[in-house]
């Protein structure tokens, strides 16, 4: 990888399959949560996060240079409040609270990395506060935070700063019995940490690709599709069991 900053253009083909990705391998992963038979979809699952972490890192490197994008802030910070309700109702028993604070934290470190002087800066610092103290109930904790950032770091120098969000997604994954049954040669807990390792570098190269085929953009439907997903396999599962 050349050692260039890399800046999303403003309709850019490859950050939109990026997404469409994540949503995608979002709703695969949770699957699971319907037929328990299908707990093998975590593997896949664990590219939906730094995918969606990706996407805000090209976002804040896009818009470095421009007005802090408030309403894309609002429209997380409101459907973190709205996802919560549905989340429960497909997890009633989750540890932590739903994606979106953390994406939202990781939105605002990202961005006082992307433009480290000024408010970004101590709003960013605000963040990892507040992302330090919510580690417990945040999902994918302190290191899923960090990630957006992270991929900052490493699309401004590609080659030398890649292991930065190799180590973050798998601190954010981080579960010791995988590690123990990894060790002992299970296949799937080698596939799950091997898979936390080669999604970063897979968003990375495809983020540089100039895609000729068409690829359709990813709007603000996609905030509403995150509670309604639960909503919709909560139903699914109601109707089945």
């Amino acid at each position: 990888m050349p050692d260039n900053a890399l800046t999303p253009s403003p309709r850019d083909r490859a950050l939109d399959l990026i997404k469409w990705l994540a949503l995608g391998l979002m709703l695969v992963d949770h699957l699971r949560h319907v037929w328990p038979s299908l707990y093998f979809l975590y593997a896949p699952g664990r590219l939906a996060f730094p995918f969606f972490c990706l996407a805000i890192a090209a976002n804040a490197l896009r818009s470095a240079q421009h007005p802090f994008a408030w309403r894309y802030l609002g429209w997380l910070l409101a459907f973190a409040l709205l996802s919560e309700w549905p989340y429960r109702v497909l997890l009633p028993g989750a540890q932590s609270l739903n994606v979106m604070p953390t994406l939202l934290l990781g939105l605002l470190i990202a961005s006082g990395l992307g433009q480290p002087w000024g408010t970004r800066r101590w709003v960013a610092l605000a963040a990892l506060l507040v992302a330090g103290l919510a580690h417990p109930w945040l999902m994918f904790g302190l290191p899923g935070a960090l990630l957006p950032a992270g991929f900052v770091y490493a699309l401004q120098q590609p080659a030398q700063r890649w292991p930065v969000p190799v180590l973050l997604c798998l601190a954010a994954n981080y579960w010791p019995p995988f590690y123990v049954d990894a060790l002992r040669g299970d296949l799937f807990a080698c596939t799950v940490i091997l898979t936390c390792i080669a999604v970063p570098l897979l968003g990375l190269w495809l983020l540089r690709q100039s895609l000729s085929l068409r690829v359709p953009p990813v709007r603000r439907w996609a905030y509403l599709f995150y509670p309604a997903h639960f909503l919709l396999l909560a139903g699914v599962r109601a109707l089945l069991h």
